[in-house]
């Protein structure tokens, strides 16, 4: 059955002429995940969005940092070579209603070669759409699922921003972890959330109060990793909207102060036959229930997670979440349901699943995906094993190897990634590289913290 509120070009046609719809959102995400694009009306993109002209865009858009200034060290985009335009092609499959939105349709495109109409390589949505195309070659699909924190403040966006972000007021003065009374002082605009997913056809399963003074969590169900990548996208870019629209904020910052439990996207993921028909996590003859698909899968996961990290965790900010006893992960281990590990291993049957809890709120969940399906795919095809299942508590582990603390160190394993150089291919592998070497860049060079002030200005 098509979700709720996905239309077709017929429909939108239909819904214009009857002047129920008259804006149409033509949107991808930039490399810090964000949507940018642009506000068409319904019978241009019809006939002009649709047919051989298209729309276009500036390519420094998947070419900057945070502040929308162009960075450099692209191959790709440069002022040498002049910022032009490239393509953006409508993947209709993912046109819908915008419920919280009045008379609003959008649609996620892919971007192209402005010339030959060929998919940008360095583009997030096509990184991914690569990796799915290499397990499908290898026989494989790859299903996968997110849970997303955050945290929920009674000020406005614009009032937190001339707070500088000190003393804002989260929604709850108390951690609401699964608590009734405290996530019903929110449902005014929790509820909103939800339904208005479910409206703009992303799957939701449930909404629940978190380890957080104000944090929530709100889960979708799974499906393939494009889908679940594209509902992720659209679930974050809509909640902020509804936050906004109802003068609260929400961040999705993985660590938005050192006093509370940081936000985190557990990504779930699974191995099915080439069209997805049936699981291959399942075995009733293991001890632990784990094929040897799974196995090798994990243990491609777990060998990478160094130099993956950055695809999890992307910014600076993002590795003040590893702290022990956080419900953040700190070691790279692996248990059935046990949440001080980096994998946590649960389901049944058709359900088995590996719970990666590396990326936090922060990720994108295109670049989290493309890295889940490669590191999965590695471990699979050289049969990578998994080590011995852990028991205990991973924050007190001696012996296990630890998630980068810092995004220094997170660099400097991605920059020496095989894995990730063959399976991305050199020029996106590039990119990823300079993306994430500009943000320590910026940080490093151009930034005075308030930690320094306090610290520094008048006993340093």
């Amino acid at each position: 059955m098509e979700p709720q509120g996905m239309i077709d070009a017929k429909q939108l046609e239909e819904l214009a002429d009857a002047g129920e719809i008259d804006t149409v959102l033509c949107m991808f995400t930039d490399f810090q995940g964000r949507f940018v694009g642009k506000r068409i009306l319904p019978h241009f993109f019809l006939e002009d969005v649709m047919g051989e002209e298209g729309l276009h865009a500036c390519l420094y858009l998947i070419a900057i940092d945070m502040e929308m200034e162009p960075l450099p060290g692209f191959e790709y985009a440069s002022w040498e070579t002049g910022y032009g335009d490239f393509k953006m092609i409508p993947d209709m499959s993912t046109m819908r209603l915008v419920p919280w939105l009045e008379k609003t349709a959008m649609v996620i495109c892919d971007v192209a070669d402005e010339h030959t109409s060929e998919l940008v390589e360095v583009a997030p949505r096509t990184i991914l759409r690569r990796q799915v195309e290499r397990a499908k070659a290898a026989g494989y699909t790859f299903k996968t699922g997110s849970e997303l924190e955050f945290y929920l403040f009674k000020d406005s966006y614009e009032e937190a921003a001339a707070k500088r972000y000190q003393g804002i007021q989260p929604s709850s003065p108390y951690i609401m972890d699964y608590h009734m009374l405290a996530t019903t002082k929110d449902e005014w605009l929790i509820r909103q959330i939800r339904n208005g997913m479910l409206g703009a056809g992303i799957p939701i399963e449930f909404s629940k109060g978190e380890f957080g003074r104000g944090q929530h969590e709100i889960n979708i169900t799974y499906a393939d990793a494009l889908t679940t990548a594209d509902y992720h996208a659209l679930y974050k870019h809509g909640t902020k909207e509804i936050a906004a629209m109802n003068g609260t904020a929400i961040t999705f910052m993985a660590k938005w102060t050192m006093d509370e439990a940081g936000s985190s996207c557990h990504m779930h993921s699974s191995v099915w036959n080439e069209d997805g028909s049936e699981s291959l996590m399942w075995d009733d003859d293991d001890a632990n229930h784990m094929s040897p698909t799974f196995k090798h899968m994990l243990g491609g996961l777990m060998s990478t997670s160094r130099e993956m990290a950055w695809m999890y965790a992307p910014f600076v900010n993002s590795y003040k979440r590893y702290q022990l006893g956080s419900w953040a992960p700190t070691a790279i281990l692996w248990s059935h349901d046990n949440r001080t590990c980096g994998f946590r291993v649960v389901g049944e049957h058709q359900g088995n699943r590996v719970e990666s809890r590396l990326p936090g709120g922060d990720v994108n969940p295109y670049l989290g995906y493309a890295a889940t399906i490669a590191a999965g795919l590695h471990g699979i095809q050289n049969q990578i094993e998994c080590p011995p299942l852990f028991e205990g508590n991973a924050y007190e582990s001696k012996d296990a190897e630890r998630v980068p603390s810092s995004l220094h160190e997170a660099i400097a394993e991605m920059e020496r990634s095989e894995v990730m150089r063959e399976a991305f291919g050199d020029f996106a592998f590039g990119h990823l590289v300079n993306m994430a070497r500009q943000e320590q860049i910026i940080f490093d060079n151009q930034t005075v913290t308030d930690w320094e002030l306090i610290r520094y200005f008048e006993r340093g």
